[in-house]
């Protein structure tokens, strides 16, 4: 949760339904009450549902609370995958060893878990034959099938003919 929760003298509400550190409900009491509870036992009154009538409070640590709450958000982004897209950039009249080369970088990144935008550029009068460009797109989706699925297709825009490959997901 990123939004703070309102504590102690910040609560300004008359009644509060109160729950305490064991998760027992101790019912709904004044604040005043309710703050000199968690007084007795050196805690906080922390709002847990503010939208709830009345509102919500329980009886807890909240340095300790918001400490393991970061420590589980860093958790949970340590543990999440982010995927960038790589770009093999080719020429419609590339020589074979240049696209094994390219089609060798693309096999790289697709095992790295990183999506392949594979763009074929076009220079002056090679735009009349796009057929070329696809062509070379295809034999490269062909070249990664068993690592790649194709999530779209070859398409020109502008003077660039691109496509764009996806890893394919393992199974565990």
């Amino acid at each position: 949760m990123t939004r703070d929760h309102r504590i102690n003298e910040q609560i300004r509400v008359k009644e509060v339904r109160v729950i305490d550190v064991d998760g027992n409900q101790l019912g709904v009491i004044p604040v005043r009450e309710a703050l000199r509870l968690a007084e007795q036992r050196e805690l906080d009154l922390v709002e847990v549902a503010p939208q709830a009538r009345p509102p919500v409070c329980r009886i807890m640590d909240y340095g300790k609370y918001r400490y393991e709450q970061s420590k589980r958000e860093k958790e949970a982004r340590k543990n999440q995958k982010v995927i960038s897209i790589k770009e093999v950039k080719l020429r419609p009249n590339i020589e074979d060893h240049d696209f094994e080369v390219k089609a060798k970088n693309a096999v790289r990144f697709l095992k790295d878990g990183n999506k392949v935008k594979a763009t074929i550029m076009f220079r002056g009068r090679q735009i009349v034959h796009p057929d070329l460009g696809k062509k070379l797109l295809v034999r490269l989706a062909e070249k990664v099938a068993d690592l790649a699925n194709v999530e779209r297709q070859p398409k020109l825009e502008g003077k660039n003919m691109i496509m764009i490959l996806a890893p394919k997901q393992q199974q565990d």
